[in-house]
């Protein structure tokens, strides 16, 4: 049986979470933000690279 949530519980959590991320990006500079997606797109790049060296090897074998 799944356990049932508290909806009083889910309903603030959408709330608070809903502003997190557009009060964080205006709390920080121009530089600040392109250094986070820096850092994101390198790591999406690196799962990409990853997952294909392991399909590659896969195939190799």
């Amino acid at each position: 049986m799944a356990k049932k949530k508290n909806p009083n519980a889910v309903a603030l959590g959408k709330l608070g979470g809903s502003k997190g991320g557009k009060i964080r990006a205006a709390k920080l500079t121009p530089e600040e933000r392109s250094e986070i997606a820096r850092k994101a797109v390198l790591a999406r790049w690196a799962k990409a690279r990853e997952k294909a060296q392991r399909k590659f090897l896969q195939d190799k074998t």
